[in-house]
């Protein structure tokens, strides 16, 4: 059984959450975790503007995404930073570019999810979560959140991400803070449950 993860990670922190949703997945037995990037559609000298390109080089040894790989995989854990309160620009041409995957009805079944990131702490990661549901409603999957069995999300001791909807996190106004241990932890716990639920619908 093999769980695509593709993301979108302009300074890191998705792609760090990216390996945690990984990690979760593989701690079911039989289940492989296949890491994929989205394909960037801003030009390289807007990334430098941005101080981007350097962050990138990190995560630059992961496959690009093809969408011919998505009906392959037993689930799909999307992840994306939050664009005002919605998926970024360069996940939303991805998915725009699925419409053949749609007709042929190569999605339903499978599970999916979706994890995020905002710069701010209500910076719209529940509706970001939520307007990508509807994306994977529309394909027919089945659409698996972060419970609160995972009960990180329950914290009120420190600023967390997470929420029922999905993993989050929060990467601070210039990008300065790291995925936390407890955000990470929701990660894991996501792309696991996202396994066990994909297992036992192929079973």
């Amino acid at each position: 059984m093999n769980v695509l993860i593709p993301f979108y990670s302009m300074y890191g922190h998705i792609y760090r959450m990216a390996e945690a949703v990984a990690e979760g997945v593989r701690e079911v037995s039989g289940a492989e975790a296949l890491l994929r990037r989205v394909p960037e559609t801003l030009p390289t000298e807007v990334l430098e503007k941005m101080g981007a390109v350097e962050p990138q080089k990190a995560f630059a040894h992961i496959p690009v995404c093809t969408v011919d790989e998505l009906p392959a995989a037993d689930a799909i854990i999307f992840g994306t930073p939050t664009r005002f309160g919605n998926m970024c620009g360069q996940m939303r041409q991805f998915l725009d570019a699925t419409g053949g995957l749609w007709v042929k009805g190569s999605l339903v079944g499978k599970a999916g999810g979706v994890f995020t990131s905002s710069a701010t702490q209500h910076g719209g990661q529940e509706s970001t979560i939520l307007t990508f549901h509807t994306f994977l409603l529309h394909q027919g999957m089945v659409v698996v959140g972060l419970p609160y069995a995972f009960a990180g999300q329950m914290r009120i001791d420190e600023i967390t991400g997470g929420s029922p909807y999905g993993a989050s996190t929060i990467a601070g106004g210039q990008g300065e803070r790291l995925p936390s241990e407890n955000e990470l932890a929701g990660a894991r716990y996501q792309g696991k449950y996202v396994a066990e639920i994909a297992a036992k619908l192929k079973g």
